[in-house]
């Protein structure tokens, strides 16, 4: 079931600026004057606009919306199918042969064959076309920390709209252009790009038809290919093909519920080559029930009337899912770096509930020996046994953990927002397994596993990295 999206901003890309008055004279290379009547001058077609994910932040999508002149936009109300692409590397390429564009200027079409299929994908066959692009690249804002040159940024911006605008131009079909430039709800694999796109065709996303639709981009996990034929290395690397950036693509077209095609299979009629998910959903399957939270509760039995129990495991790993759904109900007390802030006060706030007899779970990342020895003391010192619990959860499941907690209100009570990646690059860096020989009662192993309701599964069990 459709979920309603929250409320957005849609801002004007604002008036064009006039160009400076020209110093001395220059001879003019184009056919049209400067000075020509406004109304004589071809109208742009493409209408640009920013929205951001609520009225409290900042606009993080740039709109482009391309109306062709004879348009009749009554003759698509009834059309239920959508053709959606990506736009680097999937419709366009540079024509400088560089992996980023040099100039607004600086692209030629990723095959010949691309305008004419989106024609006949429009022309032909009932379908409403569109580019859902991500452009980390661009900047629509500076916030007050920003402290960056401006200048080149901007220019980012207009070269991007230039060229999309030479883009749809050259097309000349009703197609709407969004690009997500932050990771927030709009970037693929999320879909927040693909409920503009629906609420801006007025189709509600029930009606669309699924099975009818369709998603082409190049970031689709694909593995590498060797050269074949001559066995010379030089051969060989100029035949072999480079493993894809992503599976940020097919990954987007699965949350959506439609099927996924390269560049090359869509245009060129390429059989699918083998791919690879990191992080793939079809090994964490919803259980079936809630059973699974009888398991965790399975995992950890009380042992003494008071203790310390020290987590160990990266950001993400499930372990305040952990305590909130195991420990608390057994009474144990939580101390937390990310509420206290410093490892000071989580040290003086344990010796304060050991002091007043309570049990206390120290749920921080506490990734190697060094760090855990701090809290061996502090259960020394009070005459209490210390036990340690480890989330052994891959790095690729936690930046999953994560980006579905920051990104869902239901499933994040905290209100935690989303890590940079060095915080899951620097626990691995520093990370040793934990041994009872530290001075712990014993070590818990906690594997993986989802544990929650169907509803959060629904949620949960998307991908969202």
């Amino acid at each position: 079931m459709a979920t309603k999206s929250p409320p957005r901003k849609r801002k004007d890309a604002g008036a064009p600026i006039s160009p400076p008055p020209l110093k001395k004279a220059v001879k003019s290379t184009t056919t049209t004057s400067f000075f020509t009547p406004a109304s004589q001058k071809p109208k742009d077609r493409t209408v640009w606009s920013e929205r951001g994910p609520t009225d409290d932040v900042p606009a993080t999508l740039l709109v482009g919306r391309y109306q062709p002149e004879n348009d009749d936009p009554t003759s698509r109300q009834k059309r239920r199918k959508i053709a959606a692409f990506d736009l680097d590397s999937t419709l366009i390429t540079t024509s400088s042969g560089k992996k980023h564009a040099s100039s607004g200027a600086d692209w030629k079409w990723w095959d010949s064959k691309v305008p004419g299929r989106l024609r006949e994908l429009h022309e032909q066959e009932g379908y409403h076309v569109a580019i859902l692009s991500n452009q980390a690249g661009l900047k629509l804002h500076f916030d007050a920390k920003y402290k960056g040159p401006k200048a080149a940024v901007q220019k980012r911006v207009a070269d991007f709209k230039q060229k999309c605008t030479a883009v749809l131009t050259a097309l000349d079909l009703p197609i709407a252009l969004y690009a997500a430039t932050e990771k927030d709800i709009y970037r693929k694999p999320r879909t927040g790009m693909w409920k503009e796109l629906c609420e801006d065709l007025e189709i509600p996303e029930e009606e669309v038809d699924l099975k009818g639709s369709f998603f082409v981009g190049d970031a689709g996990g694909r593995v590498a290919l060797l050269g074949k034929g001559d066995s010379s290395a030089a051969t060989a690397a100029a035949a072999s093909v480079p493993k894809d950036f992503s599976c940020s693509d097919r990954n987007f077209a699965h949350n959506v519920g439609i099927d996924y095609k390269t560049p090359e299979e869509f245009f060129l009629g390429e059989q699918p080559r083998d791919f690879i998910r990191e992080f793939d959903l079809v090994n964490f399957a919803f259980p079936g029930d809630d059973a699974s939270l009888d398991t965790a509760k399975d995992l950890f039995e009380k042992k003494n009337d008071q203790d310390v129990v020290l987590f160990c495991g990266p950001p993400g790993a499930g372990k305040s899912t952990f305590y909130f759904k195991v420990l608390k109900p057994l009474g144990y007390e939580r101390v937390n770096q990310d509420t206290l802030k410093t490892r000071d006060k989580c040290i003086q706030a344990a010796k304060d509930l050991l002091k007043a007899g309570k049990s206390v779970v120290v749920d921080n990342t506490n990734p190697d020996p060094d760090t855990r020895a701090l809290w061996i003391d502090v259960a020394r010192k009070a005459s209490v046994p210390i036990r340690c619990v480890w989330f052994s959860t891959p790095v690729m499941v936690c930046e999953h953990n994560d980006a579905v907690r920051a990104h869902n209100a239901a499933l994040n009570p905290e209100a935690r927002e989303s890590l940079p990646k060095l915080a899951f690059t620097g626990f691995a860096s520093r990370f040793k397994e934990p041994k009872e020989k530290e001075g712990f009662q014993d070590v818990t192993e906690v594997k993986f596993q989802f544990r929650g309701t169907k509803e959060e599964y629904a949620l949960w069990g998307r991908y969202w990295v």
